[in-house]
């Protein structure tokens, strides 16, 4: 049983890619797709950042008496992905407002339905 309450971020990972999976699988409304794709991009986020952690790891510098380092190099893609995830959620947000300028509505059965009835 310590085994698995030890390990409950990933946990909350594995939950987290679920529900942002089954939202986008489940849902026709193109806002609730991306808030589903964001639920499921947070999940790696931690993911990353929970097998990063080093217990007692201190910064990469360099001093006497440190013997175990922790390596920044995760923590610093996963700020990068942090920052090309809110460029990609703009530029969906934006194509979903074009969209519903286009199609009248943001539901995908419907922008199938019409397209294909043209």
């Amino acid at each position: 049983m310590e085994v698995v309450l030890g390990h409950y971020n990933y946990w909350v990972v594995i939950f987290l890619m679920m529900t942002g999976f089954y939202t986008v699988i489940s849902r026709g409304n193109l806002v609730k797709k991306i808030i589903g794709l964001n639920i499921f991009q947070v999940s790696v986020f931690i993911l990353y950042i929970s097998i990063s952690t080093v217990e007692n790891g201190t910064t990469p510098i360099l001093k006497e008496g440190f013997e175990v380092y922790s390596n920044p190099l995760p923590h610093v893609l996963i700020l990068t992905a942090i920052v090309v995830g809110v460029a990609t959620t703009a530029l969906a947000l934006a194509l979903v407002v074009r969209i519903k300028e286009a199609y009248g509505t943001i539901e995908e059965d419907e922008i199938h339905q019409r397209d294909h009835s043209l």
